[in-house]
């Protein structure tokens, strides 16, 4: 059921509507050598052979799980031998995110002189797993999972064609649903279920929801534990609770255990966004995340998923603030800033005569002998840093009446210095 000609592609509009990127080249007879980067069943060798046929090129094909500069420089030949015969070469690469640096640079010389027009296929981040020097010779075009219209046409047109379709078999519309549902976007996914639903129903099997179960069983949604997809879902939950939308969150979240995410590392990134965006605005949240971690350890799988579940809810609701994190890292920086800067002699360690007679810990106020237990006016920064200010806290939860207590502190401080 692959496409023979651009106008049966169904899908990326953005690419191939009238007026896209890829279509302008495309109808200008001049392909670019270009990188199509989408998950799977997108369409990205489809693509790669109509623009050969479309501009009438050789098409050579490698996968990059299985060849090395030595199948590249025999492409190269074979390209060069066709060029001589009046034919240009698109060679495209399958999984080129597998190439090594040193099979990246082999094709470099090829793609910049022309010999060969590149096509790369790709699942993961070009700008991560392709060298810059070849990805400045290529376009790199992005290819989006098939929204649900796109993959029923797909079925239908499956079913409808006697030839290289499944027909004459009769596929239930719940059934056909089903698949689109399944398929999550994938083109070749969809169409691998419905020959499996096509073979079970001509089979005699019974075309009902038992059936529909033994056929199709539970199928995963999209995700990569090393991948972009990873990336993206693990960002989308973060934003989520910090953008304080439960629902987003805890529907994240169970993305990612849907997907086969270790919920050891899941209950790593929630403690961090509780101490990270909620900070002192809440500083029960993390304990509530240490806690759920603990839970999850000691329960396991699935119910200790629940206990990390209603922490994402706590802390998508619970007031947020960063003060502390912008604090800490405005300390960092003023440490490479400003080098080893001494320790004021009045707060210094004094363990020893020698000590005491060199003034350590001299004029030093002990802050339980003071009006309200607090020395004010005291220094404890180095002199250097007198009177800088690294946490601001917020108006926000718990951190208002932060605030509102280093305030006074500050302020008497500073009519004592005064």
């Amino acid at each position: 059921m692959r496409p023979t000609c651009l106008e049966e592609v169904v899908g990326q509009a953005h690419l191939l509507g009238a007026d896209a990127p890829l279509r302008s080249a495309i109808d200008a007879g001049r392909i670019p050598s270009m990188v199509f980067w989408g998950p799977p069943g997108t369409g990205k060798t489809t693509l790669a052979r109509l623009l050969a046929r479309h501009v009438r090129a050789e098409f050579r094909t490698l996968s990059a799980v299985m060849a090395g500069v030595k199948d590249i420089r025999e492409a190269v030949a074979a390209a060069r031998s066709a060029r001589e015969a009046g034919a240009e070469t698109v060679l495209f690469i399958d999984e080129i995110h597998r190439f090594n640096k040193a099979q990246q640079d082999a094709l470099l010389p090829y793609v910049e002189d022309g010999t060969v027009t590149l096509v790369g296929a790709t699942t993961e981040n070009p700008s991560f797993e392709l060298n810059s020097a070849l990805l400045s010779r290529a376009r790199v075009f992005v290819l989006h999972p098939l929204d649900d219209a796109a993959i029923d046409c797909l079925l239908q047109r499956a079913l409808g064609d006697a030839e290289r379709g499944v027909a004459p078999t009769e596929v239930p519309a719940d059934w056909r649903a089903r698949i689109v549902e399944l398929a999550d976007g994938d083109a070749r996914r969809a169409l691998v279920m419905l020959e499996m639903a096509a073979d079970y129903l001509a089979a005699g099997g019974a075309p009902d929801e038992a059936g529909l179960q033994r056929v199709f069983g539970r199928s995963m949604r999209r995700f990569d534990k090393q991948g972009d997809a990873f990336y993206d879902q693990i960002s989308a939950l973060h934003k989520s609770v910090r953008g304080s939308d439960p629902d987003a969150a805890l529907y994240w979240f169970c993305r990612m255990i849907d997907g086969g995410a270790d919920p050891g590392y899941l209950a790593r990134r929630i403690a961090r966004m509780a101490y990270e965006d909620i900070g002192l605005a809440d500083p029960k949240a993390l304990q509530m995340a240490l806690a759920a971690w603990d839970a999850y350890d000691r329960i396991g799988s699935p119910e200790g998923e629940l206990a990390l579940a209603e922490v994402v809810l706590w802390l998508a609701l619970a007031p947020k603030s960063n003060a502390a994190y912008t604090a800490y890292k405005q300390a960092m920086m003023a440490v490479e800033r400003h080098g080893s800067q001494p320790v004021p002699l009045h707060i210094r360690n004094a363990p020893t005569r020698l000590m005491k007679g060199l003034g350590y810990g001299k004029g030093y106020r002990y802050d339980h002998d003071e009006d309200e237990g607090h020395a004010a006016g005291q220094q404890f920064l180095p002199d250097a840093l007198v009177g800088t200010r690294f946490y601001t806290p917020t108006e926000r939860g718990i951190e208002a009446r932060i605030a509102q207590r280093l305030a006074e502190l500050r302020a008497r401080s500073e009519g004592r210095s005064g």
